[in-house]
């Protein structure tokens, strides 16, 4: 048995949630560009949580924007798929298994352009999506009478100029725009590009100012992990236990998170956001960037030259270890969190945090520390030093998990061998890649200082934008925790030499 609206009503509702059959009569309101995973896992998701509860009342046309494969699978199953939610929620192990319904249909802009420019003829449409990688979001010389336009602020622009002539301008014919692209200031970013391609592509000013006035570029940010597919055994299970078959299983963490930036009109347009408290629509939602940039990305980038040192593969690995565990969690409870460099309301960052220590726990996700190294040098530089700073500015003592964390950095930046410009570390007899553009300076540091000169060096470079070997004690800091990693391992500082509590505020 395949997953389909008719083979609905054989699907034991023990194993997964169903959708109503009202909900395959729902007016088309949503239109996705993105058929990928994230979009499945998130937007779509949320849409189809509010439809349950009869808040939305809206389904999803998709645009599949690329060429390469193919609808296949979403015209095979009636645009339905099975989202496992797994992960761990207030430190309880969740698992869910849902059927979506939110997708109506799935159309080609290669093949079936035209189609996609009649939904812009529906009174009901309100809403546009996208995720089209960052890439997509880009000024090309596009001509939008083309069919389709080649890019995504093309294929975008030429659907609202539809739009306009299909409702001769109407102020209320306006869309609701949210690009869910990985890029600061998506929504803005979209909004200049579509309008610099509406004046090269000779569009009249009536429309222009239609397009500024009557349409709301959002800025939005996601925040989900969703690793698509499972593994060929894991899905078998996961069909046996479900009784079909499902070439769009989808697994997703159980966090989510769409933070919104828009006010009561966007609001009563994305009414989906009352039925789950993983929308949030705001007039500024950089608290929320902050929130994920320097809890869950600086408290990776922190941790995984000292875990991966210290021999844990995954980051699941190193939170079944005390030890490490409780460096994980005071480094971003006790140090990040006081120290983000942005006016946050009480409470939100360690409410945020104890979020992330869900997330990084989660026994289904396999993330190797490893490749949260890559690029770890401009990853230190932009998630990690201004909160470096911050932290001085309030603070007279020196944050010694930062210092262990930076000391880590510096001890995984030791190329011992380079192949046509690609570096490598060794641990343990085993070689390691340092996909890092600091490699080559970090292996002339290493060849020639001793590593107390090597630290000073670090910290003196201009390539941090501030002048980190004047901050007091923490070259010492540093030093004295690079020392002990060299001398007895990254395993045994952690669990032999405790960080000295009282040194921090």
């Amino acid at each position: 048995m395949i997953l389909s609206r008719y083979n609905l009503k054989n699907i034991a509702a023990d194993a997964v949630r169903v959708p109503d059959e009202s909900i395959f009569e729902l007016p088309e309101k949503v239109l996705q560009f993105g058929t990928g995973v994230l979009l499945r896992g998130l937007p779509d998701y949320f849409i189809d949580t509010a439809n349950r509860q009869g808040l939305f009342n809206g389904r999803v046309v998709v645009v599949k924007s690329t060429a390469h494969g193919d609808t296949k699978d979403f015209d095979r199953q009636d645009c339905l798929y099975t989202l496992c939610i797994r992960g761990v929620e207030e430190g309880r192990q969740v698992e869910e298994l849902q059927v979506n319904a939110s997708i109506s249909r799935v159309l080609s802009a290669t093949e079936q352009w035209q189609e996609v420019l009649a939904c812009a003829h529906n009174a009901d449409m309100q809403v546009i999506v996208s995720n089209t990688t960052e890439v997509g979001i880009e000024l090309v010389q596009d001509d939008v009478r083309q069919h389709p336009p080649k890019s995504f602020p093309g294929k975008l622009l030429a659907f609202l100029l539809e739009r306009y002539l299909a409702f001769g301008g109407s102020a209320h014919s306006g869309m609701v725009i949210v690009p869910t692209e990985l890029i600061p200031d998506n929504g803005s970013r979209l909004q200049s590009i579509v309008l610099e391609l509406a004046h090269l592509n000779g569009l009249e000013d009536r429309f222009i100012e239609w397009l500024e006035s009557s349409n709301r570029f959002c800025n939005s940010l996601v925040d989900r992990i969703v690793p698509g597919r499972p593994e060929h055994a894991e899905a078998a299970a996961i069909e046996a236990r479900t009784g079909y078959a499902d070439k769009l299983l989808t697994v997703s963490e159980v966090y989510r998170l769409w933070a919104i930036e828009g006010d009561e009109r966007v609001r009563s347009v994305l009414s989906f956001a009352a039925a789950d408290a993983g929308v949030v629509i705001t007039p500024d939602i950089d608290q929320y960037r902050e929130l994920k940039l320097r809890l869950l990305n600086g408290t990776h980038t922190l941790s995984c030259g000292l875990a991966f040192l210290a021999g844990f593969t995954t980051v699941k690995e190193a939170m079944d270890d005390s030890a490490m565990t409780t460096f994980i969690g005071e480094l971003m409870q006790q140090e990040i969190a006081p120290a983000i460099p942005y006016p946050l309301a009480p409470g939100l960052a360690q409410d945020f945090s104890r979020k992330v220590l869900d997330r990084f726990a989660n026994p289904y996700l396999r993330h190797n520390w490893i490749a949260i190294t890559m690029n770890y040098s401009s990853k230190m530089k932009m998630r990690i030093v201004p909160v470096l700073l911050e932290h001085y500015r309030t603070h007279a003592t020196v944050p010694e998990r930062m210092a262990l964390g930076f000391a880590a950095y510096i001890a995984f930046m030791k190329p011992v061998r380079s192949v046509e410009g690609s570096y490598f570390g060794e641990l343990n007899g085993a070689a390691y890649p340092i996909q890092d553009d600091q490699a080559a300076s970090f292996q002339r540091r290493w060849a020639g200082l001793t590593p107390a000169a090597l630290v000073g060096d670090v910290l003196r470079d201009t390539y941090w934008g501030a002048p980190l070997h004047e901050l007091p004690g923490f070259a010492d800091a540093v030093i004295d925790r690079l020392t002990g990693i060299l001398s007895g391992g990254a395993r045994e500082l952690l669990e032999e030499h405790p960080i000295n509590k009282a040194n921090v505020a």
